[in-house]
């Protein structure tokens, strides 16, 4: 199994950018798929959760992003999504997805996100 981010750029403050999270492999059954999430880590900090996404659709953020990010996932596509909107320089971090899938958990490779004030 593996997740594929796409999605990230070099953005201006205000701006916006929407990442997606593709899992592809040995997925046998749509309820394999459990919560999916994004992280991100900035230069020198640690790595943070930025938003996540129930099997069920609950979501949650941090609250650096609260009414500028949302997530969501389309189980079809075994795909997330975190659109994000009114970017700030200080969202500038590679973000990385996470999911459970069979009760495994899955990180992908990152995908960087600037954003220029």
């Amino acid at each position: 199994v593996q997740l594929v981010e796409s999605g990230g750029g070099l953005v201006q403050a205000g701006g916006s950018l929407r990442l997606s999270c593709a899992a592809s492999g040995s997925i046998f059954s749509i309820n394999a798929m459990g919560a999916m999430g994004w992280y991100r880590q900035a230069a020198g900090k640690q790595r943070e959760l930025v938003a996540a996404v129930t099997r069920g659709g609950t979501t949650n953020y941090a609250d650096s992003v609260k009414g500028r990010f949302t997530v969501s996932r389309d189980k079809a596509k075994n795909t997330a999504y975190l659109q994000m909107n009114s970017l700030k320089a200080e969202d500038t971090a590679v973000y990385y997805c996470n999911a459970d899938i069979e009760s495994n958990n899955y990180w992908g490779q990152g995908t960087q996100v600037t954003v220029s004030s």
